[in-house]
């Protein structure tokens, strides 16, 4: 006879424990769905923002454009040390001090002058790609 049509006062402790656990899995099953329904309708949302953001800022661009004017690109600021220059141009500024420096040499000199120095080797490797530094050997660099 099957669990569903045995009354409870009829069931045994293996069959009760068993009737228990495949409803706990069919409540988490019931919830991960109704998370993933949420996250969707999230998403959906989302989308539709950024898509009627873009439409707004579009039209605002070509209204400076039509009074002569040159429409801002979207980026981020640029990140500046404590001196108002650039962080790549610090950067430089620290390798051009002496003939090679390793990327070690070049994080201390940084974080004594004020530089964060998170991103530094992706910064150095930027520096490199735009000519403005030199890797002789790997994590040396010089002024190019």
């Amino acid at each position: 006879m099957s669990n569903a049509k045995k009354s409870v006062t009829e069931l045994s402790s293996e069959e009760l424990y068993a009737l228990a656990r495949e409803r706990e899995q069919q409540e988490a099953e019931r919830r991960e769905q109704e998370i993933k329904e949420k996250r969707d309708e999230l998403k959906a949302k989302r989308k539709e923002t950024l898509a009627r953001h873009r439409k707004e800022l579009a039209e605002i661009d070509r209204q400076i454009r039509e009074m002569g004017g040159v429409a801002p690109r979207a980026r981020g600021p640029r990140r500046r040390s404590a001196g108002g220059e650039t962080i790549s141009q610090r950067l430089c500024d620290i390798v051009a001090t002496r003939p090679e420096m390793t990327v070690r040499e070049i994080r201390e000199q940084a974080e004594t002058s004020g530089i964060e120095t998170k991103n530094i080797s992706q910064t150095l490797a930027y520096l490199k790609r735009q000519g403005r530094l030199a890797s002789p050997r790997r994590g040396v660099y010089s002024s190019a």
